[in-house]
């Protein structure tokens, strides 16, 4: 297989200390064809040219992927192994659809290795998703009287023209401690004699673990197209976005074009949606103002006329990436 030699075992960092690596695959882009033409009872490639078959199954690829019909790429599977914090590890596992085999706490001693956060990289709270971030926090506190009254007993309060740290700064600062507290605490009971099972129920949710992981290619594309998605939490986007770039698309190159186009930047639109844009098209000249859109959305789409409404919202966003509506 094309590029499998130059990817397999090869570590892709991700975050200060994971990686993913490709350890076996199986399948190509013709093994989807293949799986999707069995019906036929044959391929019918044998009186085609080469180029004529490469454009064959492009066709029938990018055919597949637009009208979800998943079983085909279910014919191809891909094995790696990762090392990741156990907290973006929870969301991963959440995709029930793998095998996995991870590293046992119970039989080994935890890594030794905890994901820290740059100073620049801690994120705000989002104000309109509860479970999402918005932005990093700035170089300086919102309020003065922000800053813990107990900075000393983290050892690192004030420097020495008597400035104040950054939110960065302690933050990373507290990260640090609490790292080395925790690690302390772990070895301390394992120098005791404490089981492994029980001496690693405190350690945070930062260490990083390893697990094989192999997946078949139709559930790893739906884990991609929702792990890569903007709305994803930073972390495990980044892990998702080097598993496609790095390894899916160099494997399954025609297979990720067409995902590229239909599914990862492509936008869905509901019954709704589709009223919506008729209702704009009949009303106002297109593109138009967001104002007018959320105007005419308002008046035309039931339960969409209240002050707050979510799927009207996501509906406007729709409408700006297609440029039928400006920002």
């Amino acid at each position: 297989m094309s590029g499998l030699k130059e990817l397999q075992w090869k570590k892709f960092p991700v975050l200060d200390d994971g990686f993913v690596c490709l350890v076996d695959v199986m399948g190509d882009d013709a093994s989807v064809v293949q799986a999707a033409r069995v019906s036929y009872g044959n391929d019918q490639r044998e009186e085609t040219s080469a180029e004529e078959t490469v454009r064959g199954d492009r066709h029938l690829i990018r055919y597949l992927m637009r009208h979800r019909h998943t079983t085909p790429f279910e014919m191809a599977e891909v094995k790696l192994l990762v090392r990741v914090p156990m907290d973006c590890w929870r969301q991963w596992i959440r995709h029930r659809t793998a095998n996995v085999n991870e590293y046992s706490t119970r039989y080994t001693e935890a890594i030794d290795s905890q994901q820290k956060t740059p100073l620049d990289q801690w994120r705000k709270q989002s104000t309109g998703n509860k479970q999402g971030s918005s932005g990093v926090l700035g170089d300086g506190w919102q309020d003065a009287d922000a800053l813990p009254d107990d900075l000393a007993a983290f050892s690192i309060g004030y420097g020495d023209d008597d400035q104040a740290l950054s939110p960065g700064e302690f933050l990373s600062s507290e990260e640090t401690l609490l790292h080395e507290a925790a690690a302390k605490v772990y070895r301390s009971r394992l120098e005791l004699g404490v089981a492994k099972e029980q001496a690693r129920k405190d350690l945070p949710l930062s260490t990083y673990t390893e697990a094989y992981w192999k997946i078949d290619l139709h559930n790893l594309l739906h884990f991609l197209g929702l792990r890569m998605d903007s709305h994803a939490q930073k972390e495990i986007r980044d892990y998702a976005t080097t598993i496609g770039e790095q390894i899916v698309k160099p494997l399954f190159p025609i297979v990720w074009e067409a995902f590229e186009d239909y599914r990862l930047h492509g936008t869905f639109l509901s019954r709704l949606d589709k009223k919506a844009v008729a209702a704009m098209a009949s009303c106002v000249e297109l593109p138009c103002t967001h104002q007018d859109a959320e105007r005419i959305l308002k008046a035309n789409i039931k339960g969409w006329g209240g002050d707050r409404s979510r799927e009207r919202d996501e509906c406007l966003s729709k409408l700006v990436s297609l440029e039928l509506v400006t920002e």
